[in-house]
């Protein structure tokens, strides 16, 4: 039997713009798009030149780090483009698809109960669908050196306007259940399915068997990994959890029962900006261009910001780029990057926030469409208690940020640096009156303490 955890701490950003459960006609997408730079932590060596015809699975570089990891092509066609940025760092492959895929033979089928752990992992790397698998400690690209305790999967998202796995994976127990198979075979601990508490689980994770279903109750964080890790199983200095995206086990699934790479995705068009908003089913890296064009309410034209991910966490990217490596989901935002005259005594517009000042805050179920707009500027850091009462984790956030300015490795390690990620203090930078850029201060703790070791 797993665990029931009920979660009081943490708030629900609540946004107009929610995808409708409905799969839409996928509109044309003529390009894809490896982006090194999603993948925290490696260094990458291209394998390929302009103009070289590859199929879905051929490699497109490998991580320097670990050469056996290769980042392969989601789809067959032709490299068009390698986009550099300064120092020649490799920014993107963009790869114009063929109308009909086809498929590098990977050499991989095979009975997955007859596989040693040692089989599966050199597989996975060559098959390109390896980097789906990460890790905490710093929420990067997983170790194949490494043996974890347990990994994990969230069944559901708690983010705004985060798609909905239950819906997304209907009718996919037979596919889910292999990947399952597969990741039991890599640790020698538990595979933990968590689930949200009071919602009927679709197929795919009522008939999963071999791991271990917990339930979560609460507000967000709690669909995040790191709070469901702190609570079932926590890490220590010297622990290795692994975790993926419910979409993803699918893909590692197909690596040994069909024996190729396939990162079919199904993503969220979110956004109160956009006209439609729907699900679709497309694949690793794809353009969100055919998403955007003829979607946008016209007052929204041309003062929109697009986001890989979700509103609170996402990337920025434009309206011809791609989504991000582990991303299944493009946001809208109205991008606000205006200051307001006197904005801080004049009456204020509905907007989300955490405070109980504001007289929407009597209307628990109100959605709101927010904007880009941080009202104010960063300020002095300072001790209020908001990042305690929204992130449900036994450790001191304001202290632990305090140590990571300071660089003080020996506090961080004592103050819970090897539990958190950006992915858990997104929402203390959400509610802070500082105004402090609380994500990019973990991720600097977080490479830090891994390069002091």
């Amino acid at each position: 039997m797993g665990k029931t955890i009920n979660l009081t701490r943490g708030h629900d950003i609540k946004l107009v713009g929610g995808a409708m459960k409905v799969i839409g006609q996928t509109p044309e997408i003529s390009t894809f798009a490896l982006k090194p730079a999603d993948v925290f932590g490696i260094k990458p060596k291209l394998l390929v030149k302009q103009g070289d015809e590859v199929k879905a699975g051929s490699p497109l570089f490998y991580d320097k780090n670990n050469e056996s990891a290769m980042f392969c092509s989601p789809v067959s066609g032709e490299v068009v483009e390698i986009v550099r940025g300064e120092k020649r760092k490799l920014l993107e492959i963009k790869v114009l698809a063929d109308k009909e895929m086809s498929f590098e033979d990977l050499g991989t089928k095979a009975d997955i109960a007859s596989l040693d752990r040692d089989t599966v992992i050199s597989s996975l790397l060559k098959s390109g669908a390896w980097p789906m698998l990460r890790m905490r400690p710093f929420a990067k690209a997983a170790k194949p050196s490494d043996t974890p305790k347990a990994i994990f999967i969230s069944g559901f998202d708690s983010a705004p306007l985060a798609p909905d796995y239950n819906f997304i994976l209907e009718g996919k127990a037979a596919e889910f259940q292999t990947g399952l198979d597969v990741l039991q075979k890599l640790t020698t601990g538990k595979v933990h399915l968590n689930l949200e508490k009071g919602q009927k689980p679709c197929d795919s994770f009522a008939n999963a068997t071999g791991v271990e279903k917990n339930h979560f109750s609460g507000p967000h964080p709690s669909g995040t990994i790191g709070v469901q890790i702190h609570h079932i199983d926590p890490i220590k200095k010297g622990d290795v959890v692994w975790y993926i995206n419910p979409q993803d086990v699918i893909t590692i699934g197909k690596v040994f029962t069909e024996g190729k790479f396939d990162p079919v995705r199904t993503i969220a068009v979110t956004g109160a900006e956009f006209g439609s908003r729907k699900y679709f089913e497309t694949r690793l890296g794809c353009c969100v261009e055919p998403f955007i064009k003829d979607n946008l309410t016209p007052a929204e034209e041309g003062k929109t910001r697009f986001i890989s991910g979700s509103p609170l966490l996402g990337d920025r990217i434009e309206s011809t780029g791609f989504l991000s490596f582990w991303d299944c989901q493009l946001t809208s935002m109205h991008n606000r990057d205006y200051p307001e005259f006197q904005g801080w005594i004049m009456p204020s517009y509905k907007r989300p926030t955490a405070s109980k000042a504001f007289p929407w805050s009597m209307e628990p179920d109100t959605q709101f469409v927010a904007n880009t707009s941080t009202h104010g500027e960063e300020r002095a850091f300072i001790v209020t208690g908001q990042y305690e009462k929204v992130l449900p984790m036994d450790i001191y956030p304001v202290y632990l940020l305090k140590a990571i300015m300071a660089e003080d490795i020996e506090k961080m390690e004592g103050l819970g640096i090897y539990e958190v990620a950006e992915d858990e203090m997104a929402l203390c930078e959400f509610v802070c009156t500082s105004k402090t850029p609380v994500t990019e201060y973990i991720r600097h703790g977080l490479e830090l303490i891994e390069r002091e070791g």
